[in-house]
C-alpha cells in the first residue's frame, strides 16, 4: 500500500518543496509535484536559478512523452492525466486530493502554517484515514 506522509507547519512551501526534491532526487526517486499554476511556475523558475551543482533536471507535465519520460521531476497542476507515466514519489503542494494515488509507492503532503491550507489538508487526512491508509505526520515547526 502507498505510505502516505503529512509535512505540518512548512513556512515556505516553495522552499520547502526545493528541499524535499532535491533530497528525492538525490535518493533516485521519480517525483510528480502536484500544486496550482502559480505555484507550479514559482517552483520551475526556482528550479531553473538553482546553481550549476545544485540543478535538478524537471519538466512540466504538459511536456512531450518523451521529455516526461526522462525527467526525474514532473510538475503538473491537479487533474492532469498522466496515467502512462510511472513515478515513485507524489508531492501534493495543492489543496485538491490527488488521484490514483496507489501509482505511488509515497505520497507526501506538504501543508503550511496557513489556516485555510490547513482546513484543507485536514479534508485530504480525512480521506486518507477513511480509505485505510496510515498516515507518517511529520510536524516542521518541532524541527525548527
Amino acid at each position: 500500500m502507498t505510505q502516505v506522509a503529512f509535512h505540518f507547519g512548512a513556512p515556505d512551501k516553495l522552499a520547502y518543496a526545493l528541499r524535499l526534491l532535491r533530497k528525492a532526487v538525490a535518493a533516485g526517486a521519480r517525483i510528480m509535484v502536484l500544486a496550482d499554476d502559480d505555484l507550479l511556475q514559482r517552483l520551475d523558475a526556482a528550479l531553473w536559478a538553482s546553481a550549476t551543482t545544485d540543478f535538478r533536471p524537471h519538466c512540466v507535465g504538459t511536456a512531450a512523452p518523451d521529455v516526461l519520460a526522462r525527467s526525474p521531476i514532473v510538475l503538473a497542476e491537479p487533474g492532469l492525466g498522466l496515467a502512462t507515466h510511472t513515478f515513485d514519489v507524489l508531492v501534493n503542494l495543492s489543496a485538491a486530493m490527488p488521484h490514483d494515488i496507489e501509482r505511488y509507492q509515497r505520497v507526501i503532503e506538504v501543508v503550511s502554517t496557513d489556516e485555510e491550507d490547513r482546513a484543507q489538508a485536514r479534508q485530504r487526512w480525512k480521506w486518507y484515514t477513511d480509505h485505510g491508509y496510515a498516515i507518517d505526520r511529520q510536524d516542521l515547526q518541532l524541527r525548527s
